[in-house]
């Protein structure tokens, strides 16, 4: 079954401020991913082509990384996901900038209910706080998207599994 999942942001800044803040994904100073809610993302040898790593139960490969402009991950983990995902830093004007992540794959087996149950959800509330943090770097006023009720339950369950 094929899933296309698209979250973007249009974030009034030049694109070299926001490509700033996508090399800075999965280091010490990370100032795109929401590791604060979310668990964070590791790549053995850092953010690379042919890096592994991920975020907890979900594992990917980098297959391509041009700074400032792109990182393209291929899925490792869970078994049925097979496709990428991919963040991607676009310039649509002078000072307006577009904050895009895609992912592309195919689902099946235990894959396709794992997707719709959980991971969907769970993916789509990440995405959007990512994006926020991205935003709130150059925000007074920070923003925060809320959680929908069925994303708290996942929460809640998956925090007394461990």
């Amino acid at each position: 079954m094929k899933v296309t999942n698209i979250h973007k942001r249009i974030i009034h800044q030049p694109k070299e401020s926001i490509s700033k803040i996508l090399d800075t994904l999965s280091s010490n100073n990370d100032l795109l991913w929401p590791k604060e809610k979310w668990p964070p993302m590791i790549f053995r040898n850092g953010l690379a082509a042919g890096a592994t790593g991920g975020h907890r139960p979900i594992r990917y490969s980098v297959n391509k990384y041009v700074p400032g402009s792109s990182i393209e991950f291929n899925f490792l983990k869970p078994d049925g996901f097979n496709g990428i995902h991919k963040f991607e830093v676009k310039e649509i004007e002078n000072g307006k900038t577009e904050l895009k992540h895609t992912i592309s794959m195919n689902v099946s087996g235990k894959g396709i209910f794992a997707w719709y149950v959980a991971i969907k959800w769970l993916h789509d509330a990440l995405l959007e706080d990512c994006l926020d943090k991205a935003e709130n770097n150059f925000l007074t006023e920070k923003i925060s998207s809320d959680w929908n009720l069925w994303v708290r339950f996942l929460r809640r369950v998956l925090r007394k599994k461990k």
